[in-house]
């Protein structure tokens, strides 16, 4: 009789767990992390969350990563930084059709979190899909579709999730060299984002910091667990690769900015050589680039000014492309420039030759390839100043 009793408990405690193990089970919810594509926009890859109903049957993902091209004012407010991007959802076929036509792989990492974690999640997505939670104001650096994975597993895990011990360490690259790494073959993209950010980005990021790359918050997810709920265990489960297409070897194009710069460099200097031996100051070329300067200064003042991108502040690229530039180049129009020019020529001069020892002191990081610019600037502001009132009463 005692013998029956304990395979009848046997049989009740199996069944038990059994059920309580299925019920667990109810959810699969996983971090899906996207190869970069070869769009600027895809460049830095993409992350989501896979939510997989066992019981239902329904697969979705959620999406940090979107926004509506039919907002009103879409560009100024993408250049002004007030662009919201929100949270979608997608079921996990149409999702990977997507990546499929675009030949972009998908790794995707199954996360072992319990009944309650899993609840807790797919609540708190839900909560945030409301039209009235789904938006959000959209941070390159520091709140975009993978930063914001990631910290939603920190408010639903809480102290549970414990991040690697040099989580908080610093990497031994800055912000800007993070980025680097996926537009080295994209010269001109690389160029316009070297133009466009400040020196704010120059410091080191932590390895808790580099996860607003997909890339490195899937080794993150990788190296974290969980504690306190039940035996410490990784975070990830399970890895595996959804779509896998061959590694493209690109290179970098022959019209890029650093042989172009080089050959208006030459072409500067041969300038200013003939116009040396002449008595000619050739003042046509100077509008010229004095004009795109002041234009492109006009930008970096707008974006460190008068958005509220946080990247986009101290940008020391306004020292050589300077918005009173454009003032210089309207004054060199006339036959014989006012007395003010000489010395603004000299303060160019000495912006252009602070712009060098400020990237060389490292308090800003500047694009390789404006060297040969930075170097035709200090030329002809130099060549300007000195022979700009010999040769005024001659013709330009």
């Amino acid at each position: 009789m005692r013998l029956k009793k304990k395979v009848f408990g046997l049989i009740i405690f199996l069944i038990i767990s059994y059920f309580g193990n299925v019920k667990a089970q109810t959810y699969q919810i996983s971090l899906l992390t996207c190869d970069p594509g070869d769009e600027l926009y895809m460049a830095f890859g993409h992350s989501a969350i896979r939510v997989f109903d066992k019981i239902k049957g329904t697969d979705y993902v959620f999406n940090y990563g979107t926004f509506n091209f039919n907002t009103p004012n879409f560009y100024g407010k993408f250049a002004a930084g007030k662009l919201d991007y929100m949270l979608s959802v997608s079921t996990y076929a149409d999702f990977i059709s997507t990546y499929a036509n675009e030949k972009r792989g998908i790794k995707e990492q199954v996360l072992d979190l319990s009944l309650e974690q899993e609840r807790y999640m797919v609540e708190f997505l839900q909560v945030n899909y409301l039209p009235e939670r789904r938006f959000y104001r959209y941070d390159f650096f520091f709140d975009n579709c993978a930063t914001r994975i990631r910290d939603a597993m920190d408010l639903v895990l809480g102290d549970k999730l414990v991040w690697s011990e040099d989580e908080m360490n610093e990497t031994d690259k800055s912000f800007r060299d993070l980025i680097d790494e996926y537009v080295i073959n994209m010269p001109w993209a690389d160029l316009g984002i070297d133009l466009a950010l400040g020196a704010v980005i120059d410091r080191k990021a932590s390895n808790w910091e580099a996860q607003f790359l997909p890339d490195y918050m899937e080794k993150s997810f990788a190296k974290a667990s969980i504690v306190g709920d039940g035996p410490t265990r990784p975070l990830v489960k399970e890895t595996r690769v959804l779509l896998d297409f061959p590694k493209q070897n690109s290179q970098m194009g022959s019209f890029n900015p650093y042989w172009m710069f080089w050959a208006i460099a030459i072409a500067f200097t041969l300038i200013t050589y003939i116009g040396f031996k002449r008595k000619r100051l050739f003042l046509g070329f100077d509008m010229v680039l004095f004009f795109l300067l002041g234009l492109l200064g006009v930008v970096v003042f707008l974006l460190w000014f008068a958005t509220e991108h946080s990247a986009t502040q101290w940008n020391w690229n306004i020292l050589w492309a300077f918005p009173g530039h454009l003032i210089l180049a309207f004054a060199l129009l006339r036959k014989q420039p006012k007395a003010w020019v000489k010395k603004y020529l000299l303060a160019a001069l000495i912006l252009a030759d602070a712009a060098v020892v400020f990237w060389i002191l490292g308090w800003q990081s500047l694009h390789p390839s404006l060297i040969p610019i930075l170097l035709v600037l200090i030329l002809r502001t130099n060549y300007l100043y000195y022979n700009l009132e010999k040769y005024r009463t001659l013709k330009a």
